[in-house]
């Protein structure tokens, strides 16, 4: 969900304490009907929709392809070093992943380059005793020099020596969808999905997933090898793969998996129109967290606020139940540092908006002036 970072300065504390006074409300209420709707089926969308406040995933599943998952996943990048959080600690992060399991979440999301490689240590750690019952995603696509990022390298070759150390960082012997993190310019796209269909072969991978890239580069992979996800951006805010590429997707049978799905925590009601961040923050190089961005898009956050106000719903479980109900094939994975930030997110799942509240919403967001996100046509290249 929301990350937490310790650089955020914000004019005054009513947004902050209002969110930790709905969880207490929604862990109150949760504690006396999770047990009865753990098990149960998602709940079918209306008009009348309400959000359930359970903290358990049940036997709800999302399929990514022929890939089985629980219907959102967590996403652990901001669990360690170059995110948007100070790091965490593997004795901190260790029992958040944990956590996540025993509330029924199946799917965790990492990458070599999250710390670099400190992220997929944390999540090998986490997932060890479980790693048959749980699906594991990572990312490969950079190249390191003296243990920083250095450019992109995406030959088969380098693409070899990289599963390998991944594979030893998350203590398995296998990575049920690996990704390519971001596309490799001179090396065809065709080429790196060949290599991964061979180490899926040799069983050290089980599917191929691509991130950020364009619905031709989705097309050339997959007819080399099928393609299982996609994972891009993608929230209220952030549209731009819906030029094209959900359509793609959708017609090839590929799954798709939203990263930023409450809008690096602007939709899970963390900031306000006088949040600044330090220089050294990720936040601060962000186009719509300008000062003037989020003035202008604070529109969009009050009409989360409202139609989720209207749910018992808190802002980013509507966000995130909204991007459930896009598509079936659409499993958002929020990322988190605490425990009751996930309960939160979990109880998201339990609603479903019928097609007339999605175009009504649609009509009214579609009528606000958003400020610093892709253009449309963004979505036709690869990133």
């Amino acid at each position: 969900m929301a990350n937490d970072s310790d650089t955020i300065k914000t004019g005054n504390s009513e947004t902050q304490s209002s969110r930790r006074q709905f969880i207490r409300n929604m862990a109150i209420a949760g504690s006396g009907i999770a047990a009865s709707l753990a098990g149960t089926s998602a709940v079918a969308g209306s008009d009348s929709a309400q959000g359930c406040s359970t903290a358990v995933v049940g036997n709800n599943t999302r399929k990514l392809g022929a890939l089985t998952v629980s219907p959102i996943g967590l996403g652990c990048m901001s669990m360690s070093s170059g995110s948007y959080n100070p790091p965490r600690s593997a004795k901190d992060m260790v029992p958040v992943i944990r956590g996540a399991v025993e509330r029924g979440v199946t799917f965790f999301d990492t990458a070599e380059v999250y710390g670099p490689f400190t992220n997929e240590a944390i999540v090998g750690e986490a997932l060890q005793p479980v790693r048959n019952d749980v699906v594991l995603a990572s990312k490969f696509g950079f190249k390191f020099e003296n243990g920083q990022r250095a450019g992109r390298d995406s030959r088969p070759e380098a693409i070899r020596t990289a599963v390998e150390s991944m594979l030893k960082r998350l203590r398995t012997d296998r990575i049920d969808l690996l990704y390519l993190h971001r596309v490799d310019p001179n090396v065809p796209v065709e080429e790196v999905a060949g290599a991964v269909g061979e180490l899926i072969k040799e069983g050290k991978a089980r599917y191929f997933g691509l991130s950020e890239v364009s619905p031709t580069t989705l097309r050339k992979a997959h007819a080399e090898y099928p393609v299982t996800a996609v994972q891009s951006e993608y929230s209220i805010m952030e549209r731009s793969v819906e030029n094209q590429v959900l359509a793609t997707c959708e017609e090839l049978g590929v799954g798709f998996v939203p990263w930023g799905s409450v809008c690096r925590g602007f939709l899970a009601d963390k900031f306000n129109e006088y949040s600044r961040f330090s220089e050294p923050s990720r936040f601060a190089s962000v186009p719509y967290f300008t000062p003037e961005a989020i003035e202008k898009n604070m529109a969009i956050l009050n009409l989360v606020r409202e139609w989720g106000a209207e749910r018992g719903m808190s802002p980013a479980q509507f966000a995130i139940a909204w991007l459930l109900s896009v598509k079936p094939f659409i499993v958002p994975i929020p990322g988190t540092t605490k425990l009751h930030h996930l309960e939160e997110d979990i109880g998201a799942i339990y609603t479903r908006f019928s097609d007339s509240e999605m175009a009504m919403f649609r009509k009214q967001f579609e009528q606000l002036d958003l400020v610093g996100f892709r253009a449309k046509d963004a979505a036709l290249t690869d990133k």
